[in-house]
């Protein structure tokens, strides 16, 4: 496993479309995936220890986001080949299980995750209204490890400050997470 972190935010970078099925049976785009105050890109996947270290936390922050008008959607590109705990099948067991309050969505070509620039699972892309990047750092500071219940949220206090203002904070945290697991090429 290689731990990777995503680069810095490129503020006012435009989120980019996509149409993607969901494990709920149907697909999705920005557009449907958006809320009137701005949307949260999350590249995400089931066998990651980073992922399963703050699941509940994504699941917490997302629903209290929703409420301020912020839509979510997480977007899993790993090769499921050649990692079986992020095949479909499972996917749907753990949106399910876990009752995820956003679409969860298959990246099978891998061509979002190379658009957006994913490097890691968990990989966080905060955009506003206008769909304009505006935050691109880490929930919070655990690691494969969950941080101490008292620990500062970054990520919703970066998104609740986009939804109110429509800017991100300037100083951002880098996220940590597992390497995207790419195809090996053909």
């Amino acid at each position: 496993m290689v731990s990777l972190s995503p680069p810095v935010c490129d503020f006012g970078r435009p989120a980019i479309d996509f149409d993607l099925p969901g494990v709920d049976g149907k697909r999705h785009s920005l557009a449907s995936a958006r809320g009137p105050k701005g949307l949260l890109v999350m590249f995400i996947c089931n066998h990651c220890p980073y992922v399963k270290a703050v699941i509940h936390r994504i699941l917490r922050d997302t629903r209290e986001l929703a409420a301020l008008g912020v839509g979510s959607i997480a977007i899993m590109s790993n090769d499921p080949a050649a990692y079986p705990e992020d095949s479909w099948q499972n996917m749907e067991r753990i949106a399910r299980e876990l009752q995820f309050p956003f679409p969860y969505v298959l990246d099978q070509s891998q061509q979002v995750a190379k658009a957006y620039g994913a490097v890691c699972t968990p990989d966080f892309f905060g955009y506003n209204a206008a769909l304009e990047l505006q935050y691109r750092g880490r929930l919070d500071e655990s690691r494969k490890t969950t941080a101490p219940e008292n620990a500062r949220r970054d990520l919703f206090e970066a998104m609740q400050q986009v939804a109110l203002g429509g800017k991100g904070p300037a100083q951002q945290t880098p996220g940590i997470g597992c390497s995207i697991k790419w195809r090996e090429a053909s």
